[in-house]
């Protein structure tokens, strides 16, 4: 693993502060859920399963602090924690599945004070380190689809920093590297935060992969020139029907690798799968602030006052996707029936 972006020492959430990279490693230790919570809405704590672990601590450091403090209702301030951590991003379904099962253990327990919160606690740790186990099967599943002497292409961060482990789309092509295969990567710059370019281009260098940066209107360009033989991605939510919500740009992708007859592959945990929405269009897709596209790093590169739309993300649709690598194996078109019954099992 390049970094560990989120560890849980003496009562306090450490994580790294995924802004500032690359140009400085910086890591905060909290005891407050509202530092959590500003936390996943500013993105210093980013990435779909990151997110899911984060908040789940976030409750475990809400009900440290307000229940000690207040000795009130522990099913009331616990539902007020979850709430307000719920609120800060809309897409990402791992948000609400891991607190869902926080909600869950909350509601089952009976028993005292200091009891809930032992009990939040190893929740949350359960969480995190089933996420850690789930990205090693990603890995080990999804390098089945990379071939030796392979290039490829990848879009935003799903690497270490967006797990608790070595990533999802990026934990596959560290377990390619690691079997002996030799793989180039090209890395998406991913405007309008660059994700791509300060984070998972800086993990990739971490781990000595061969790795490329360029600007994603040249994505097109590589595919033309036969240098791109597959594209893994990860996914921040997945509808019964395999339309995928991941990091806006991501569908420009897919379109390009259908006409070039390039495999678009999906790589995410099954918490990732949302069962309860039927296709893509029920998917809510977060808007950002203006100053993310006007502004690079605080420096404006825009005129002042123009009109900007900004979603986080965008959808695309199943048909355009090659194959979906979960943790309990890859699955291929078509979707639906198949990921109802994995996710099922799950």
């Amino acid at each position: 693993m390049p970094v560990e972006t989120l560890k849980w020492e003496n009562g306090r959430l450490c994580y790294i502060d995924q802004t500032q990279l690359p140009t400085i490693l910086v890591e905060h230790v909290t005891a407050d859920y509202r530092v959590v919570a500003e936390a996943i809405r500013r993105l210093e704590i980013r990435g779909a399963p990151a997110i899911g672990i984060a908040a789940a601590f976030g409750v475990v450091l809400g009900m440290q602090e307000l229940l000690t403090a207040s000795g009130g209702n522990p099913i009331e301030l616990g539902e007020q924690i979850i709430t307000e951590l719920e609120s800060t991003r809309p897409t990402a379904v791992n948000l609400f599945w891991a607190l869902e099962r926080m909600r869950t253990v909350l509601r089952s327990h009976r028993e005292n004070n200091k009891s809930i919160i032992d009990t939040l606690l190893a929740e949350a740790l359960a969480i995190w380190e089933e996420d850690r186990e789930i990205c090693r099967a990603l890995g080990r599943n999804g390098a089945e689809l990379i071939r030796d002497g392979d290039t490829i292409l990848t879009h935003c961060n799903a690497g270490a920093l967006a797990t608790a482990d070595y990533g999802t789309a990026l934990g596959v092509i560290y377990s390619a590297a690691k079997q002996g295969k030799n793989i180039h990567v090209y890395v998406d710059e991913t405007r309008p935060l660059l994700q791509g370019a300060r984070l998972t281009a800086w993990e990739l260098m971490q781990e000595k992969i061969d790795v490329t940066l360029i600007c994603d209107n040249m994505a097109a360009s590589l595919m033309q020139q036969g240098k791109i033989d597959a594209i893994f991605v990860g996914a921040d939510r997945i509808a019964q029907n395999g339309d995928t919500a991941n990091k806006i740009g991501t569908y420009n992708l897919a379109v390009l690798a259908n006409y070039h007859r390039i495999p678009m592959n999906i790589v995410a945990p099954l918490s990732t799968v949302d069962v309860d929405i039927t296709d893509g269009s029920a998917i809510p897709v977060e808007e950002r602030h203006a100053e993310e596209v006007t502004k690079i790093r605080n420096h404006r590169i825009a005129p002042a006052g123009v009109k900007v739309y900004n979603p986080a993300f965008d959808v695309t649709p199943h048909s355009l996707i090659t194959s979906i690598v979960t943790e309990k194996g890859i699955v291929r078109p078509p979707y639906r029936e198949k990921l109802i019954k994995i996710k099922n099992k799950s």
